[in-house]
């Protein structure tokens, strides 16, 4: 597997003086190209903190962050909008959807941000909705779906732009058990068969069974780390 990702003893302190809150401690944590990680730990290890820097959506206090061998660390905010823009999906635990609009113009919506035109997006999203198996729903508002199938809208949108990773934040959380375990079926089936990189915190070890490497986390450093190769 090629080297997608690699943190550096990346550190990350909220506030300052005695109130100053570190989150991370010196984090190494490395994502390669094709992989499906869970990323496990209690409320508070630094998790969720890590995500949002590997987004882009916040950035270290110390430390480096390789993206495809580009110190992400120096980046202005601009040059970090765009990484995510063209490299990054994102999968959240709350669908995120925009109620009033079709599923495939949720799809759409990351395209059009991009200023591509009407017939590119409309392609796009049509072919991101097959992969997820939603193109009778097309035309369907959120209200109209299941959970299931508002969640498999999300990750149409994420899958949209091609990105080279996947961050999904507890993709399971707002789902029943029989609606996460397609979740986690369709996910599987995009890493093993697509070649989607996917990085996911979840709370559930049922649902980390799915990856192929399970990380912990605590007290804001990685304690363990476990390949288990591709799950079945």
């Amino acid at each position: 597997m090629t080297r997608l990702i690699e943190l550096r003893s990346l550190v990350k302190v909220f506030g300052s003086g005695p109130n100053a809150f570190r989150a991370l401690r010196g984090v190494d944590f490395d994502v390669d190209s094709g992989d499906f990680i869970s990323v496990m730990g209690a409320s508070g290890s630094g998790k969720s903190t890590m995500m949002n820097i590997l987004g882009c959506l916040d950035v270290p206090t110390k430390g480096e962050y390789r993206f495809m061998g580009h110190a992400v660390e120096h980046f202005t905010q601009d040059q970090r909008a765009l990484l995510r823009r063209r490299y990054i999906g994102f999968v959240f635990q709350g669908f995120n959807l925009l109620s009033r609009t079709s599923a495939l113009e949720n799809v759409e919506l990351p395209l059009l941000y991009r200023g591509e035109s009407r017939a590119a997006r409309r392609a796009a999203a049509m072919a991101a909705l097959d992969r997820v198996g939603l193109t009778p729903w097309a035309d369907h508002t959120p209200a109209e779906l299941s959970g299931g199938q508002q969640q498999r809208v999300a990750i149409a949108r994420a899958l949209v732009t091609e990105p080279r990773v996947l961050l999904a934040d507890e993709p399971t959380g707002n789902l029943d058990s029989e609606r996460s375990v397609e979740i986690m079926e369709l996910l599987s089936g995009l890493n093993r068969d697509g070649g989607i990189t996917i990085v996911m915190v979840t709370h559930e070890p049922d649902m980390a069974a799915y990856s192929r490497t399970i990380v912990h986390f605590k007290d804001g450093l990685v304690l363990s780390r476990e390949s288990r190769g591709c799950p079945n």
